[in-house]
């Protein structure tokens, strides 16, 4: 599941159903061993490290947008190299993951009843300047609906990792233009009943600078034929995967196998003509010309999907990371392992 309006922290936020190598240091006394490790003083000096950066962190933002801190592309080796942890100079902890990741998901809360859910996090360097707040962070606690932020923050990281798969490949378009569109046209109707007007990319214009035009179609100096979109409608994440060259669509659901409903099937139609109306405004090919880019049809791919009414969101952005789409066959997704 997923949600776009502002998120509810709740009082117990137990264990996420997907595995992040992580737990929350407020179990860790289960344990003598786990315990002894907590009163450790290396464990003390990752702590005064994870408060440094906090600080610097804090520092930055209030400062001013321009100052706050950003995620440069870079790779794993320059990344874990700014932290220098009891494990090495190269490697980040399963110690200080864990910290980070329970002083990024936790908000405070002033005697006035305020919270920092709008304190700015970071700022993303994609197409344009992309700001996380705190409150979307908070959305990757256990079983809580992710916010669709954090998936567009995972697709603009993964387009700009240094990788041939994300180099040559695969675009990753995030999801802002197509909520947006869903948002306008309800239920797939081609005429919003907001605007009495058909789907047009040019009336969304804050979100076109996140658009990257030469990757979203085939550009004669790189190879992209591949194009990975996730999609969210009432509250439930999918991709669709769009090879620019074939002209074939395929959808993959963490909980579907088909079309659940004749709604659904309305909607992805109009999903394929925006996604088709995307790669014509960046000067390619529309995936079906006249009225038959209306008529857009998405084959559904089997693969193991969610076990739970929260998790959509998290197997899209992995699908994103890994799926082969050549392990498609015969409407299947096959693993190599």
């Amino acid at each position: 599941m997923a949600r776009t309006a502002s998120y509810v922290p709740k009082t117990d936020p137990g264990v996420p159903s997907f595995s992040l190598g992580l737990t929350d240091s407020s179990q860790e006394g289960a344990s003598t061993q786990e315990t002894e490790r907590e009163k450790s003083p290396e464990s003390a000096n990752l702590i005064e490290q994870l408060d440094d950066l906090v600080q610097k962190i804090a520092s930055s933002a209030a400062k001013g947008k321009n100052k706050s801190p950003q995620i440069q592309r870079e790779t794993g080796g320059e990344s874990s190299a700014k932290f220098q942890t009891p494990g090495g100079l190269y490697q980040i902890t399963d110690d200080m993951k864990q910290k980070c990741y329970i002083w990024g998901t936790r908000l405070k809360e002033d005697a006035d009843g305020n919270t920092n859910e709008y304190e700015e996090m970071c700022t993303l360097i994609g197409q344009g300047e992309y700001i996380l707040m705190r409150m979307h962070l908070v959305s990757l606690q256990a079983k809580s609906d992710i916010e669709s932020q954090i998936v567009s923050a995972i697709c603009l990281i993964l387009n700009q990792k240094n990788e041939k798969r994300f180099q040559e490949q695969i675009y990753c378009l995030p999801p802002f233009l197509q909520s947006m569109a869903l948002s306008d046209h309800p239920k797939g109707e081609f005429i919003s009943p907001k605007t009495k007007k058909e789907f047009r990319v040019e009336a969304y214009p804050s979100f076109i600078p996140f658009i990257d035009r030469k990757k979203l179609t085939s550009h004669p100096y790189v190879s992209f034929c591949l194009i990975f979109a996730p999609v969210c409608h009432s509250g439930h994440w999918w991709l669709w995967l769009i090879n620019t060259t074939k002209r074939k669509c395929h959808i993959l659901d963490p909980l579907h196998k088909k079309a659940p409903s004749d709604e659904r099937k309305k909607i992805n139609k109009f999903t394929g003509y925006v996604f088709s109306r995307l790669i014509t405004y960046a000067d390619g090919e529309p995936l079906q010309k006249d009225e038959n880019e209306k008529k857009i049809k998405a084959s559904y791919v089997k693969i193991s999907g969610q076990k739970t009414s929260y998790d959509c969101a998290i197997y899209v952005m992995k699908w994103m990371e890994l799926i082969e789409p050549e392990n498609i066959k015969k409407g299947k997704y096959e693993w190599d392992n």
